[in-house]
This record gives C-alpha cells, sequence and structure tokens, in this order.
C-alpha cells in the first residue's frame, strides 16, 4: 500500500509543480506591474485587426520550432482573445510549429549521430516498435503528460517511423486540456487586471465560480495525465513484447 501512494505521489507531484509554478508567475506578472506592459504590447497586437491571430500563430509556431518557453505565449492568447478563440489559436500555432520540426528532422537530421542514437538506442527502441502500429495513440498520449519534453520530442517523432499525419492528429487532439488550461489561467488573469484598472468589485458567487471554474479544469486535467500514463504504459508493455 505504501508503494501504491509513493508511486500515486510521485506520478502527481510533476503536474502539481506546473500549476504552482504557474501561479507562481501570475503572482510576479501582477507584483511587478508586467500586466501593464503586457496590455500596450496586447493592445499593438489587437490594433493589427484581422492579422492579430495569424501574426500569433506565427509567432507562437516559430517558439515550437525554435525549442524556446511558450508558456507565457499561452497565457497572453487567453489574455488576449479569450478562452476558446485564444485556446484554438495556441492548438493551431504549436501544431503548425510541431510539424514543422518533425519534418526538419526527417528530411535534414536522418543522418545524423543523434538520429542513430535515438533509433537504437534501447529505451527509444520500444517506442519506434509503435509507430506503425498505434502512431497516432503514442502521440496523442505523450501529449496529455505535463512536462513531456513536447518541444524536443517533436524532433523525435520526426526520426522515429511515426507518419506525419498519425503526428498531426496526435498532437492537435493531445495537447488540448494542458493548452486550455493556460489559455484560462491567462484569461483570469485578463479579467484580474481589467479589475485593477477599472477599480470594479466581483461579488463573493462571482469570485466562487472563478475559483470553481479552477478547480474543474485542474481536475480534468489531473484526470486526463493519469489516464494517458496508465494507457501509454499498457502500449509500452505491448511494443517490448
Amino acid at each position: 500500500m505504501i508503494k501504491k501512494i509513493v508511486h500515486y505521489l510521485n506520478q502527481e507531484r510533476h503536474l502539481l509543480f506546473t500549476v504552482v509554478l504557474v501561479m507562481a508567475g501570475l503572482a510576479v506578472f501582477f507584483y511587478l506591474d508586467l500586466d501593464k506592459h503586457a496590455l500596450h504590447f496586447l493592445e499593438w497586437l489587437e490594433l493589427q485587426g484581422a492579422w492579430a491571430p495569424l501574426l500569433f500563430i506565427l509567432v507562437d509556431a516559430l517558439v515550437v520550432v525554435l525549442v524556446l518557453p511558450g508558456v507565457l505565449l499561452t497565457m497572453g492568447a487567453g489574455f488576449m482573445f479569450g478562452i476558446v478563440p485564444g485556446g484554438i489559436y495556441v492548438i493551431l500555432a504549436t501544431t503548425v510549429g510541431g510539424s514543422v520540426a518533425f519534418v526538419i528532422a526527417r528530411r535534414f537530421l536522418a543522418t545524423t549521430k543523434m538520429a542513430r542514437y535515438f533509433l537504437y538506442n534501447p529505451r527509444f527502441q520500444t517506442i519506434t516498435n509503435l509507430s506503425q502500429r498505434r502512431g497516432w495513440g503514442v502521440v496523442f498520449l505523450t501529449r496529455l503528460i505535463p512536462f513531456f519534453p513536447f518541444k524536443l520530442s517533436n524532433y523525435y517523432f520526426g526520426l522515429a517511423g511515426f507518419s506525419l499525419r498519425d503526428f498531426c492528429v496526435g498532437t492537435f487532439w493531445g495537447i488540448m486540456p494542458i493548452t486550455f488550461f493556460n489559455v484560462y489561467l491567462g484569461s483570469l488573469a485578463a479579467d484580474l487586471t481589467m479589475l485593477r484598472s477599472q477599480r470594479m468589485d466581483r461579488t463573493p458567487l462571482q469570485w466562487l465560480f472563478y475559483g470553481l471554474g479552477f478547480l474543474v479544469v485542474l481536475a480534468l486535467l489531473i484526470y486526463c495525465t493519469r489516464l494517458a500514463r496508465r494507457m501509454l504504459e499498457t502500449y509500452l508493455a505491448g511494443g517490448k513484447k
């Protein structure tokens, strides 16, 4: 029983650490009044009119290709566009950027020493063996797990035997939970900034809805993460046979 509890805690601590880190980032964001600078940038982007979503998608996709941190951009999408449009833009940008990285690895890195290391290393061989049978499913499940090296894995999947179609399908659907979670936090930050700038008050009931919304999204994210880990372990166990 103790081993099971320890195993459970080890599985969930990375997700909880992610949540704490993001919330700490929000606290620093407001403490340093960075929200004012962010508003100026977002106002400039908003002035671009119909081009604003496209510009955002291009920049966010480039961040994925260059393996740069993108959490602030994701939250910025919620800050500026709202939960649903912002989430859609981030998902499109991440899928496009990941696909570009996938093609770069497939076309230009396939003959390098790094490629041979990944393709013939026993630790990665199991995943490679699953590329033909359960390609999109493996990609989908890895996307559901927080702290999985997402941007680096774009290049790995390109080096392995995964098809571009399986990669795109698995990425598009798999990144939805964590994306909408971060976008929701960005949207919440936008509401809090508006409250500060306009000195508006919220009723206790409205704050209750804010808190419940956060808890519901967090619970769904934890559930998806646990389910993805179990299914991926089953896939990997089958791939070793």
